[in-house]
């Protein structure tokens, strides 16, 4: 099991710039050290849940010390968000079997989101609701059977775009107000504004990268503080 885990990472890392802390979970283990704020967040949770919980912050607290910074809690909002501590930025996704987080510091990134999904094909009845009008018709020029994974790596990437833009604009939306264009000789991606929350504007775009490898999709998006002040213009 800790070569997957290690293998989650590493996945990861491939998909993020250099500069951010990287590291992986099992969330069907609970860790042996909690926080206690974090655990008052989840302790009416079934064990299930807290499990999934507690490794997703023992990932983060790892993350943050891969870049020499001290252990410390991830509360979470009244949108179950991440509330990173001061100076800090980050991300947490699972699956069933892995949980990532990455760390950055609010000095160098204004935006980071990861998102691990298993490639499993996007069911039927979700890809209407996921994917916009000019994604279903990319996925229709796709051979059938790679249009659910496809489909289901459009939803990573929305995923991972949205909580990169989340700490620029604050804004909750749906999956209908981006849209996303793979590159897939490059396994890159860009998300673009379609009705876009302020800084952003109609159409700008968050680059990002992805991997399918092991049964896994990994998809990530770091926005820099430099990249940043465009979107403020």
């Amino acid at each position: 099991m800790t070569a997957q885990i290690d293998l989650i990472a590493d996945l990861t890392r491939s998909v993020l710039p250099l500069g951010l802390g990287v590291a992986a979970r099992d969330p069907r283990l609970m860790p042996d050290h909690v926080h206690a704020s974090e655990a008052a967040l989840v302790g009416r949770a079934v064990p299930k849940r807290q499990a999934e919980f507690h490794s997703g912050r023992a990932a983060a607290r790892a993350a943050m010390a891969t870049l020499g910074l001290p252990p410390a809690p991830v509360l979470a909002g009244a949108d179950r968000a991440p509330i990173w501590p001061e100076g800090l930025l980050g991300s947490i996704s699972h699956t069933a079997t892995a949980c990532v987080a990455t760390v950055g510091l609010c000095t160098d990134w204004a935006g980071i989101g990861v998102d691990i999904e298993d490639d499993a094909s996007l069911p039927d009845d979700l890809v209407e609701e996921i994917c916009t009008c000019p994604e279903r018709d990319w996925l229709s020029s796709l051979p059938h059977a790679e249009q659910g994974v496809m489909a289901k790596l459009i939803f990573s990437a929305k995923e991972a775009a949205y909580k990169a833009q989340y700490p620029m604009s604050g804004a909750l939306f749906g999956f209908d107000r981006l849209w996303v264009k793979i590159d897939r000789r490059r396994a890159r991606f860009d998300a673009h504004f379609v009705d876009p929350p302020p800084p952003f504007h109609r159409m700008e775009s968050l680059a990002g990268a992805y991997v399918h490898a092991a049964g896994i999709l990994v998809t990530g998006v770091a926005v820099g503080q430099s990249e940043a002040k465009r979107f403020a213009g």
